[in-house]
C-alpha cells in the first residue's frame, strides 16, 4: 500500500496532473521534454523536478534518445494504482457500482 500512496502523492499536484494526462494523450509513444514544455507551459527546471518525481514512484519512462528525453505514461503501473482503488470502491465496499465507471469512461462492462 505504501507504493500506491507515494503514487497518489506523486500526481497530488496540478502541473504533475496535468503532465500525466498530457502523457496519456501521446501514449504509447511518449512525448520529448521540449513538447512537453511547450505544450504546458512550465519552465525546465520546474518540469524537470516534476517528471523526475512521477519517474521516482514508476508513473512514467523516460528513454533517451540522442540528445533528447523521451516520456511516457507507465500504463501498467496505472493500472495497477487503479486495481487498488477500484478493489476497495467497487469490490469490496460496493461504495460505487462498477458501472457507473465504466459509463464515465464510455466503457462496456459486463
Amino acid at each position: 500500500m505504501n507504493l500506491y500512496a507515494k503514487m497518489m502523492s506523486a500526481m497530488g499536484t496540478e502541473p504533475r496532473l496535468r503532465i500525466m494526462r498530457l502523457l496519456l494523450s501521446a501514449h504509447p509513444e511518449g512525448m520529448v521534454v521540449g513538447d512537453i514544455q511547450s505544450e504546458l507551459g512550465i519552465p525546465g527546471s520546474t518540469l524537470s523536478h516534476h517528471l523526475e518525481k512521477l519517474k521516482i514512484v514508476d508513473l512514467v519512462e523516460v528513454n533517451r534518445e540522442r540528445q533528447f528525453l523521451r516520456y511516457s505514461a507507465n500504463t501498467e503501473a496505472l493500472k495497477y494504482l487503479l486495481a487498488f482503488l477500484f478493489d476497495e470502491c467497487c469490490s469490496r465496499s460496493h461504495a460505487i457500482k462498477p458501472q457507473s465507471i465504466a459509463n464515465l469512461c464510455n466503457l462496456d462492462v459486463d
